[in-house]
């Protein structure tokens, strides 16, 4: 429970196993008890549940059944129609289950309870398409994998702003989907892909975290890099995922962005995106929509800005419909750049 408390993780990695070992993803649309089990799915035997409870104002424990070790990466998102986000206060193991304490806040730092979705992930060993993921403690790397065997970096660069490096994933040009989570035991912090510069021997990408306002803050922070695999680590399974890069906020749509890698739908069909209002996009996933299912969003951009969802997405007949992304400047909506990243569990 220190390891829960602290929000750090191991440095090690397996090798040799596939990819990932343990998952576990779920939608928190209440404060106590077992959340909504359409929408909850993970790597440990039938009979088992996500379970979560509450503590205090916005600040939640999760745990994933059976499931529990030092590694890994976990991303939140926040579920409401306000200025809230949702962070990492920290996780760990707790005997053979594994924990992660959540704490919402709304825009100016003060608790507030929210819905959220919630990604557990832990892999090793070796395989291609490319995953990557690093969690950065706040002064050093720790939990860290690299599908293609490589050795990630960070480099600070700045008050709450770093370059990763995911070597051996690379690309010739923008290719695959990023989510990032902001990682705090202590204070309220949110952060987002600032910029990504691909090079055909590695991922680059920025990163920039804000404090409970809009001024630019270091603090602990996890990434994940995804390429034609599931946000959950692996690639049939499951058959039906995909991911989108909503890089032309002012386009009313719907379009389906390009170039064409930085969209992915894992049966060869397209996602759309358009408006949906101020600050509001409806993304639509094409015959990968099955029960049960998880959605991650990450704002994407130089600035302070951030982005939820206004609702839980719907799935039915293999569509689904995330209505909608919405993103802020400070508590005012307005369009933004996000990226999102669906999966089911199958």
């Amino acid at each position: 429970m220190a390891l829960v408390a602290a929000g750090l993780a191991a440095t090690a990695t397996g090798a040799g196993a596939a990819v990932p070992n343990k998952w576990g993803f779920a939608l928190v649309n209440l404060f106590n008890g077992t959340p909504d089990p359409a929408h909850q799915a993970g790597s440990w035997p039938a009979g088992f549940n996500v379970t979560v409870t509450s503590s205090s104002v916005g600040r939640y424990t999760v745990k994933f059944p059976q499931i529990g070790t030092p590694r890994g990466i976990v991303h939140v998102t926040a579920i409401t129609q306000t200025a809230v986000w949702c962070q990492v206060q920290g996780w760990g193991p707790s005997g053979s289950d594994e924990l992660v304490i959540v704490q919402c806040y709304h825009y100016g730092g003060a608790p507030v309870d929210s819905f959220f979705t919630i990604l557990f992930e832990e892999s090793s060993g070796t395989a291609s398409p490319g995953l990557g993921y690093v969690h950065w403690n706040g002064s050093a790397i720790g939990s860290t994998f690299n599908s293609a065997g490589g050795v990630n970096a960070v480099a600070p660069t700045g008050v709450g702003t770093w370059t990763v490096i995911l070597p051996g994933i690379g690309s010739t040009g923008p290719a695959g989907g990023i989510q990032v989570t902001a990682v705090d035991p202590l204070s309220p912090a949110r952060c987002k892909v600032g910029a990504w510069a691909p090079l055909p021997g590695a991922q680059r990408i920025q990163v920039r975290c804000h404090n409970a306002t809009n001024v630019p803050f270091d603090t602990g922070w996890n990434l994940t890099y995804q390429f034609k695999r599931s946000i959950i680590g692996g690639v049939t399974p499951p058959q039906y995922f995909g991911y989108t890069f909503d890089n032309t906020p002012a386009n009313p749509g719907p379009y389906m962005p390009g170039p064409p890698d930085v969209t992915f739908n894992s049966v060869g069909s397209f996602n759309e995106i358009q408006t949906a209002g101020t600050g509001q996009r409806m993304v639509t996933f094409h015959k990968i929509g099955l029960l049960r299912d998880h959605v991650q969003v990450t704002a994407f951009g130089t600035g302070p800005e951030y982005c939820n969802l206004v609702a839980i997405w719907g799935t039915w007949g293999m569509e689904v419909t995330v209505r909608n992304v919405i993103c802020y400047q400070a508590a005012t909506r307005l369009d933004h750049a996000s990226m999102v990243s669906y999966t089911s569990a199958v």
